[in-house]
């Protein structure tokens, strides 16, 4: 078990307990046996996780002494509105909760998915240094890949896959994905990164990686039947999706987003379940989608 993911096992740990004892730490610590082999947390060690937690992600682990000495997360909020810190917490999180429970392996069903993860290391390497990266990209419709040089800006998950977005030797900003990349080489040229460029900003209008420049972001109305409402309150489609009217029945919801391929491609996962109700043109090109799949299946 490597150190991150002691210091992830320990924050988890006091997040669900909201107030725990040094004893009552330990006494889990022990029963965690695939990583501590059954020895107790010794309180040195306790307290040197602390001070590293702090350092590394700003966490602090304080002690409750009215009372009873019980130890807390001081400054919650530091996870919760940092959506990079609470993602990479909750991923160790889940990942020693599965390792605290290998013995259910064969019950325990995941995907293999295409994360191009092996590319990653060195573009975030390539990110913290601002140094171009040559790579070799295949897209999905040519059988061998080109090399050209990126500047890497950020990257992004989404639907299990990682994406650069990089300023290209066109001049051009696209977005690539690493599963696409058969190889990525840091070379000495360094790049300026933009002052001004803001990640969050940059995607904030997009359902998911495609940018779509010529189309602009707009107000658009869903409505959700009474099966599917559930969902979207509990898993919105996007940060800006907020609850119009809830009639029992169905709800309505709006979104402002750039109404992308992608973005009609989620739309129409859901089938009858989700009407667009606006704009007009959103759903003429959801008509033009739901009319060519008729086309394939009226004659059986």
């Amino acid at each position: 078990m490597g150190q991150l993911q002691k210091y992830t096992w320990l924050i988890e740990t006091i997040r669900r307990a909201g107030k725990i004892s040094h004893r009552d730490l330990s006494d889990k610590w022990e029963r965690a046996i695939e990583y501590s082999n059954g020895d107790p947390l010794p309180r040195a060690t306790f307290n040197r996780w602390r001070k590293a937690i702090y350092n590394l992600f700003s966490i602090e682990i304080e002690c409750q002494t009215v009372g009873s000495y019980l130890y807390y997360i001081a400054n919650p909020e530091d996870i919760d509105e940092d959506k990079l810190k609470k993602w990479m917490l909750d991923s160790f999180a889940v990942g020693n909760l599965i390792g605290e429970n290998l013995s259910l392996k064969d019950r325990i069903i995941v995907d293999e998915i295409p994360s191009g993860r092996e590319h990653l290391t060195t573009i975030l390497e390539a990110m913290k240094e601002s140094r171009v990266v040559n790579i070799t990209y295949r897209p999905f419709k040519r059988s061998h890949g080109y090399t050209f040089s990126i500047e890497p800006y950020c990257v992004k998950l989404f639907e299990n896959r990682w994406y650069v977005l990089a300023h290209n030797n066109r001049d051009e900003i696209k977005i690539y994905g690493l599963d696409r990349v058969d190889d990525a080489e840091i070379t000495d040229d360094r790049y300026k990164f933009p002052k001004n460029f803001d990640a969050d900003n940059y995607f904030s209008t997009a359902y998911g990686v495609v940018i779509g420049y010529d189309v602009k972001p707009q107000r658009i109305v869903v409505r959700a039947n009474e099966d599917h409402k559930h969902y979207l309150k509990s898993l919105p489609l996007h940060h800006s999706q907020r609850l119009i009217e809830d009639y029992g029945e169905y709800a309505e919801f709006e979104l402002y987003l750039s109404p992308t391929y992608d973005f009609v491609m989620k739309l129409l996962q859901f089938g009858a379940m989700i009407e667009v109700i606006s704009p007009a043109s959103l759903r003429k090109t959801m008509k033009g989608w739901i009319s060519d799949m008729y086309e394939l299946y009226k004659n059986d």
